[in-house]
């Protein structure tokens, strides 16, 4: 048997296993508490869940035959199981895919990248401040690590090689692994509101136990970990890899070079750099002066349609954004329909019980815990997040543990774990062999402990009482 058809055998039968899981659980007798309706759907969205986990099917596939059998089995109205497309929130991570197009099209992205290396980049500890700070100045612009990467990874590419590191060559493999790990992580993530698809998505849910999250009080809330963390981790990969050299004066001059060919800033870059700035201050302000963020986020992308910057050929390129359309809105309305018809409410009286003779404080610990362990079964994160967090968050507020703490789950400690190659940016940025899976798995824990305890600690505080 050639190794194509043993693949294509496995596929065929972890998809026989996925679907007789989805039969078996949707015929089992229901529970006493539940509805037939809600254990029919969670046979459904666990079973989806479960598929996307074990390869079986990919996030959209799963996601459409869910929701397909969702309606036609009665289980859920028309109405109901489409209110996803709709819903601002997922609207708003769609057009913030769109605006990200932009930043890369222009070169924008590219001009503040050699920016900053240029002005920082002379030692290679300064170098793996330059990549993180990098990606803090864009991440507002973009809902997705792995859009990131197209900015971040051909930076950390010719960074590396000006420095002497390419892949292949043994004289100055550290170094390299060292710039490709600084490319790898994700931490800004926590930062911004609209760093993540995952994270606005949390807010939504968290709205439903009265506690309003927007793009404010989100920076407020997440500053002082994230900013920490962000000073921390480029020193502690650096005291773990240990790079062979520890100085680079090449870099700066290659990005002196890098900027010279770009020329100087171009009206399209100037135009996506003001609309940018203009919808990061608006979102900031906009529980302030009344401001709908979605309606924002179409004010930013439409004034960069009006000008050229995007137009209708870059928009029908982007056909990962209508996938990650589709398969959002579709996820999110199965998990609030869940909890609409009582599931997660039953779910969570169930785990509070079993968690009942701990105190608030312990936990919320043990919540956190098993929340970010969980973490490295999923590939995506907003698909950990739609899974779990509103059990999670429904169980921590039976236990009395604070809501704005447990909200803070859904944007720190999951985003400081190891990078495994199963993540976008991690694939990106490993595909060149600098870093290899093994490598990425090894050194990727270092950091996860102390960041997230650092996380946790830190929301207990002054910022978590923002929310």
């Amino acid at each position: 048997m050639t190794a194509r058809a043993a693949a294509d055998r496995k596929l065929l039968l972890s998809r026989g296993a996925v679907i007789a899981f989805a039969v078996g659980l949707w015929f089992c007798p229901v529970p006493e508490g539940l509805v037939p309706a809600a254990w029919h759907l969670f046979a459904l969205f666990v079973a989806a869940i479960v598929s996307v986990v074990i390869g079986a099917f990919p996030i959209l596939t799963s996601s459409v035959l869910a929701l397909a059998a969702a309606v036609l089995s009665g289980t859920l109205a028309p109405a109901k199981a489409y209110s996803g497309f709709a819903n601002g929130t997922i609207l708003l991570i769609v057009v913030a895919f769109l605006v990200a197009r932009a930043v890369v099209k222009c070169g924008l992205g590219e001009r503040l990248g050699h920016l900053v290396v240029r002005g920082f980049g002379r030692s290679t500890l300064g170098l793996g401040y330059s990549i993180f700070l990098v990606d803090g100045v864009i991440a507002p612009a973009f809902p997705s690590n792995t859009a990131r990467s197209g900015v971040l990874y051909p930076l950390v590419l010719s960074v590396a090689e000006a420095a002497g590191a390419r892949p292949g060559e043994e004289g100055r493999r550290r170094l390299g692994i060292f710039l490709m790990f600084s490319g790898m992580a994700t931490l800004t993530v926590s930062l911004w509101f609209t760093a993540m698809a995952a994270n606005p998505l949390g807010a939504e849910i968290a709205r439903g136990y009265g506690l309003e999250i927007g793009f404010g009080s989100w920076f407020v809330a997440s500053s002082i970990p994230t900013l920490v963390a962000m000073a921390l981790l480029p020193l502690l990969l650096y005291k773990v890899i240990s790079p062979e050299v520890t100085a680079t004066p090449e870099a700066p001059r290659a990005a002196r070079r890098a900027l010279a060919e770009l020329g100087p800033l171009r009206p399209h870059e100037k135009i996506v750099a003001v609309t940018f700035a203009g919808m990061v201050g608006l979102w900031a302000a906009a529980a302030t002066i009344g401001l709908e963020s979605t309606a924002v986020a179409f004010l930013g992308l439409g004034v960069l349609l009006a000008t050229g910057v995007l137009t209708l050929g870059d928009i029908a390129k982007e056909g990962d954004v209508l996938a990650t359309f589709i398969w959002f809105a579709v996820l999110f309305t199965i998990s609030g329909q869940l909890n609409e018809l009582g599931f997660m409410g039953y779910l969570g009286e169930r785990l509070a019980g079993a968690l009942g003779g701990l105190s608030a404080a312990v936990a919320g610990v043990v919540l956190v815990v098993v929340y970010v362990l969980l973490h490295y079964l999923f590939v995506s994160q907003t698909a950990h997040l739609l899974a779990l967090f509103g059990v999670f968050l429904d169980v921590g507020v039976k236990l009395g543990v604070s809501v704005g703490i447990l909200a803070f789950l859904s944007c720190s400690p999951p985003t400081f774990s190891r990078p495994t190659r199963r993540r976008g940016r991690a694939r990106t940025c490993s595909s060149r062999g600098a870093a290899t899976s093994r490598r990425a798995s090894s050194i990727g824990w270092a950091p996860s402990p102390p960041l997230s305890i650092s996380c946790c600690t830190s929301s207990s505080g002054s910022p978590g009482s923002s929310w």
